[in-house]
């Protein structure tokens, strides 16, 4: 199924954020039906650094095709501002949908961007926004490919501004839209009440982010289509790590955290060594 049938379905779609093959796999087996490739968690792994538009768009397009080849789950990509004008966002979308993605993810913020949960953000003109939109509508090879829209105007120029620069969007050939870090319970519901039977909507739920955490069930409830939790994951493993870290340095030895990570055995049946190895004898020209 498509990530545009699927979304005409209920119930909610839930993507929990990726950043490599290993989170894609996990996150597969754990049995979401589709992911989110984060810029903010790429940026966070690879670079170790903040999400302040640091990443390329060739270092995500490294990534979505790497997992790819890893899972057969739909995934959305972030794809920031286009990196640029236009003609930018139009090379991004033929990249990210060679490089596998289901669904693109642009913004109206200025380039570099700030995460959408950070303060002192500014916009591009919404004229030029939806240019980039009908730009990369007419540059997909693929009408299944999505275009999600998203805008950060809220924290900008207020909710009203933002709200006109959604319809704007929409008139532009957005597929989805996502109108970013909504302050309270009562701004999201009034996203869902203006637009959320007119496309699909994105909610995002950032861990001490601008916007109430909410469950998914209270989101479709509200007229939500798809939450993405993007960061999540690098959260969660980034004070796993950290207390690891601190315990082999106290102890020299991984004995005392032994309890919370896999052995090799382990980490090896998680990822299906065996299975592949069996997999690749059946080529190896031998009689079985």
């Amino acid at each position: 199924m498509s990530l545009r049938a699927r979304l005409a379905r209920a119930p909610i779609l839930v993507a929990p954020g990726v950043y490599d093959g290993l989170t894609a796999a996990l996150a597969a087996e754990a049995g979401f039906e589709a992911l989110y490739l984060s810029g903010a968690a790429v940026a966070y792994t690879r670079l170790g650094r903040p999400d302040i538009g640091l990443t390329s768009a060739t270092e995500m397009a490294d990534t979505m095709a790497l997992i790819a080849d890893r899972v057969s789950l739909p995934v959305i990509i972030d794809a920031d501002t286009g990196f640029g004008n236009a003609l930018n966002a139009q090379r991004t979308m033929r990249m990210y949908e060679r490089a596998g993605a289901a669904a693109l993810q642009v913004e109206d913020q200025t380039y570099p961007k700030r995460c959408g949960h950070l303060s002192d953000k500014s916009l591009i003109p919404e004229a030029e926004m939806a240019g980039k939109i009908a730009a990369m509508a007419d540059a997909r090879a693929s009408d299944e490919t999505l275009i999600i829209a998203r805008t950060d105007a809220i924290a900008v120029e207020g909710i009203d501004a933002a709200f006109a620069r959604a319809e704007a969007y929409i008139a532009a050939g957005a597929d989805a839209l996502f109108i970013e870090a909504p302050r309270s319970g009562e701004e999201m519901a009034r996203v869902a009440r203006t637009f959320g039977h007119r496309l699909p909507l994105l909610a995002n739920m950032v861990e001490g982010g601008a916007t109430p955490i909410s469950s998914a069930s209270d989101l479709e409830a509200m007229g939500f289509s798809i939450v993405i939790f993007p960061g999540g994951i690098v959260r969660a493993l980034a004070k796993t790590a950290q207390d690891y870290y601190a315990s082999l340095h106290a102890h020299g030895s991984n004995r005392p955290f032994s309890d919370r990570m896999f052995d090799f055995g382990g980490l090896n049946a998680v990822i299906g060594t065996d299975a592949m190895l069996a997999e690749g004898a059946k080529w190896d020209g031998e009689d079985g």
